[in-house]
């Protein structure tokens, strides 16, 4: 038996019906995915401050400090943004060139991402002067409208490692004989929430974190 084309236009639009069904409930059936906020309880005490722990709603701490370009930077200036933020030495022939080198990738994912900063601090502030630090960012291709390397006040850096980024396991006070040395590079919302922690020195934990800037961009936190 032969069927006309005619005849076969309904069970032909009865199954593009049931495909768009099973599409649709396949998608509804599936977690939606969401980026953590993390507070102190989510880390191990080893990386939390005293003072941090327990705290709810935990969100960044104020700071200023010095840029590359000389100019004086306050969590003012970074209000609504997403940050990365890591910690380093100019000098450090280690795991910090690495850093600073999968951060360029960061930099180049997003060319045109004005809700995108980057800010690098600086572990030895005495020596990582504004001409230091504006060397060593010229030498990665770093933009300065995008990426701040930091300096100033070396308890006050120490203080943000330890309080409000979580990022190092040293206890310290910032002093002559304190050094923080970490791999930790750490994901800001635009409100001030950590949402994630990554090796900067492996390319694919760096491309979980662009994965998780893109989540972030797209969902407007």
């Amino acid at each position: 038996m032969r069927f006309r084309a005619k005849s076969l236009l309904p069970w032909l639009a009865l199954g593009a019906v049931f495909a768009t069904a099973v599409a649709i409930g396949y998608q509804q059936l599936q977690p939606v995915r969401r980026l953590p906020v993390l507070g102190p309880d989510d880390f191990v005490p080893a990386v939390v401050d005293a003072s941090q722990r327990h705290r709810q709603q935990h969100r960044i701490l104020p700071f200023t400090l010095v840029n590359q370009l000389g100019d004086t930077v306050t969590l003012a200036d970074v209000e609504g943004q997403i940050l990365v933020t890591d910690f380093f030495f100019t000098r450090c022939p280690t795991i910090c060139p690495v850093m600073t080198a999968q951060l360029r990738r960061v930099q180049d994912a997003y060319p045109t991402e004005p809700a995108l900063r980057i800010m690098s601090h600086s572990v030895t502030p005495a020596a990582d002067s504004v001409p230091v630090l504006a060397a060593y960012a010229q030498r990665y291709g770093a933009d300065p409208g995008r990426w701040w390397f930091l300096t100033g006040d070396k308890a006050h850096i120490y203080a943000l490692s330890r309080r409000s980024y979580f990022s190092c396991l040293e206890d310290g006070d910032g002093g002559d004989q304190d050094f923080v040395h970490t791999e930790n590079v750490v994901l800001v919302d635009r409100a001030g929430r950590i949402r994630g922690v990554y090796d900067g020195t492996s390319e694919p934990e760096v491309n979980q974190l662009i994965a998780d800037i893109d989540w972030l961009l797209a969902a407007g936190e």
